[in-house]
């Protein structure tokens, strides 16, 4: 059985990803801050018929993260799709001129070292299965830097180069790194942003490891790596 562990995980585009990668067959491991509300989505999901479990961990603490997900590997299984996608924290989105040191450290916690620690959590099961997939999702900032939300837009900056840099590496290995860029809120159904639409793009990736980054909607003016 293949397993999706989804960093990040809530009621809205984790638990799509988690129905769409569920109806193909993936045991979910649900990773948040909230105990509550991923054991209760869990629940949901597995009423479903949809094999889920809920993990508590904070992504500005590596270790935390490091011990949910090799939990979830000690009870479902080798992690076969690793998604990272939690919600940046108000502080991070502040104006050039008012982001502080602290404020970075932050961001730099949350979208660098976050990734790096949980993606070396996961490769060496991907190298055993043979086969992978690490999926960023990332807003606006993480393709056209705005002066608006300066801590997301630094930071995720090094995320897209941490994950560039893992899909040049890895992709003779048959394990794929995209990134899909969703600018603005996420979208009401039947939009290109809806969460049923990103976690069709994610399973898109999934497939097709050789893409690196989708976009949910046009982005006119994004930078960086888009193959």
């Amino acid at each position: 059985m293949s397993t999706i562990a989804i960093v990040g995980a809530g009621k809205g585009l984790g638990a799509a990803v988690a129905r769409r990668f569920g109806s193909e067959g993936f045991d979910v491991a649900l990773i948040a801050r909230n105990e509550e509300r991923v054991d209760a989505l869990a629940a949901e999901l597995g009423s479903d018929g949809i094999t889920a479990r809920g993990y508590t961990a904070n992504v500005r603490d590596p270790q935390s993260l490091i011990a949910a997900l090799d939990a979830a590997t000690q009870e479902l299984g080798l992690i076969e799709v690793l998604q990272y996608s939690p919600l940046p924290q108000k502080e991070f989105l502040r104006p050039v001129l008012e982001t502080t040191v602290e404020d970075l450290k932050g961001a730099v916690e949350f979208s660098i070292y976050g990734p790096v620690a949980a993606a070396h959590q996961v490769l060496q099961g991907m190298r055993t299965l043979g086969t992978g997939s690490i999926l960023f999702v990332n807003g606006g900032s993480g393709a056209k830097p705005s002066a608006g939300v300066a801590g997301t837009s630094i930071a995720f900056a090094g995320e897209t180069a941490f994950a560039a840099m893992l899909h040049e590496t890895l992709k003779d290995e048959n394990i794929g790194v995209g990134q899909i860029i969703i600018p603005g809120a996420m979208g009401e159904e039947g939009s290109t942003k809806s969460p049923a639409d990103v976690a069709e793009k994610l399973w898109h990736l999934h497939t097709h490891h050789d893409e690196f980054r989708v976009f949910a909607e046009e982005l006119p003016g994004a930078w960086g790596p888009a193959a």
